[in-house]
């Protein structure tokens, strides 16, 4: 493999310095180490570098604890095109992911795996005249509101590294959709990005789907089958409803992400991987922890970076643009391109509350293309529910699917949202549950 250029090292610890310039020798061309700071700028006008791994922490002085930052501006102010990638203590990521957002390329905890700190700091230094991969168009209409805004930018930040993400909100807010936006926009964007329903895994299959099992570990094991953490290996590794995972499975899952590798069931042999994971919930895994639900340590293990989407009832403001997007998509899908949304119809949808979100909206808005008789959408083309009653308030159901759209309804309130909890309490499969959600509107 060809070398990198020069690397510039910068930490007080000689120890780690001496171990960094036997790892990095075969990477790069010139290693240089500096165990103070104050000399940095001197250095940075003297040589060309390709990259900088800069300590976020050093013995005493400037910023409290957070010199990082300090001399993070400093290098930036001297050389803006220099990849900055920051060295720091697991206690200290708040302070790296702060780095991220001021101009670092990527971040390292501290003690590091060689291969990792490897592949961060080559991703970093790409060689002279070698473009950047091209990026994927986005996939998500982020909308005009303020807090879609913030979203976009941190998201833009933070997709280019290797940070675990923990995306978070309610069923139907695009916690899927994100993902996949943060997968096209990061370095693995070529590679595929691998998706478990965690909530859908019964701990019976739960080694097996996540790390694979050889031949004859169990009955039907008839050949070799790799799992989840495998078929996502150099790629994306996505767990949707991870607040689902039984308390028990958690500590099999905290055990593999700190090793970064698997074992396969009916196997002694640890095989490496190297993903980027990405978790989603609609639970609040803080109280989770508090309940004794959720183990703490996993949740700091995936929550590096926290990425909150906001509920559609906050941000009024996309309510119109989302429904237009949606209407010219189902108008091409079912021959009506002229298909649009008339100014009373956009009213309507203005004020209705949307507790289902984006997905309640794109369901409505495919209803009422199929309906509608006219190329401009009326508010009488959306059959919208009316917000339902307390149960204790409820009109007594009159027919079975009334009694069904009720049932549904309260075991939803009384889960939280939690589709796959819902579908296990009312004894039906979560397609089947989707497909009802669908039929009526919910």
């Amino acid at each position: 493999m060809k070398k990198l250029g020069s690397i510039l090292i910068v930490d007080d610890n000689r120890s780690v310095l001496s171990a960094l310039q036997l790892l990095l020798r075969p990477v790069f061309t010139r290693v240089v180490t500096l165990p103070s700071p104050v000399t940095l700028p001197s250095a940075l006008r003297q040589e060309a570098w390709q990259v900088l791994l800069l300590d976020m922490n050093f013995g005493a002085g400037v910023n409290n604890g957070g010199e990082g930052l300090y001399w993070l501006h400093e290098a930036k102010r001297l050389c803006p095109a220099l990849p900055v990638v920051l060295f720091t203590a697991y206690a200290d990521i708040d302070l790296a992911v702060r780095g991220i957002k001021e101009g670092a390329a990527d971040f390292v905890v501290k003690p590091w795996d060689n291969q990792r700190l490897i592949d961060t700091l080559t991703a970093a230094a790409r060689p002279a005249g070698k473009a950047p991969a091209k990026r994927q168009e986005p996939m998500m209409y982020w909308g005009e509101s303020p807090a879609m805004q913030d979203l976009r930018r941190l998201v833009e930040k933070v997709a280019p590294t290797d940070a675990n993400i923990l995306i978070t909100g309610e069923n139907g807010t695009g916690k899927e959709m994100l993902a996949r936006e943060l997968h096209a926009l990061s370095g693995r964007r070529d590679t595929e990005m691998v998706t478990v329903d965690m909530g859908a895994l019964t701990p019976s299959l739960f080694e097996s789907e996540l790390f694979g099992h050889v031949r004859g570990a169990f009955t039907d094991a008839h050949t070799d089958r790799p799992g989840k953490f495998e078929a996502a290996h150099h790629g994306t590794l996505f767990m949707d409803e991870i607040g689902n995972l039984p308390y028990p499975l958690q500590a099999k899952l905290l055990t593999a992400l700190q090793r970064r590798s698997v074992t396969r069931v009916g196997s002694n042999t640890p095989i490496p991987v190297d993903i980027r994971l990405i978790c989603a919930t609609n639970r609040d895994l803080t109280r989770m922890v508090t309940l004794g639900e959720f183990r703490e340590d996993l949740l700091y293990r995936i929550n590096t970076i926290h990425l909150e989407i906001p509920p559609l009832r906050e941000r009024p403001e996309d309510i119109v643009p989302l429904a237009r997007l949606f209407a010219a998509r189902f108008g091409r899908q079912y021959g009506r391109p002229d298909i649009r949304l008339t100014a009373p119809a956009e009213q309507k949808l203005r004020q209705y509350p949307w507790k289902g979100n984006i997905r309640e909206l794109e369901h409505a808005i495919e209803k009422a293309v199929i309906i509608s008789d006219g190329a401009g959408l009326t508010p009488q083309d959306f059959r919208l529910q009316p917000s339902p009653l307390p149960a204790e308030d409820s009109p007594a159901a009159t027919t079975l699917e009334e009694m069904e759209i009720q049932m549904i309804r309260r075991t939803m309130d009384a889960c939280a949202g939690n589709l796959s909890a819902v579908a296990a309490q009312l004894g039906i499969s979560r397609q089947t549950l989707y497909n009802k959600m669908k039929k009526y509107g919910l």
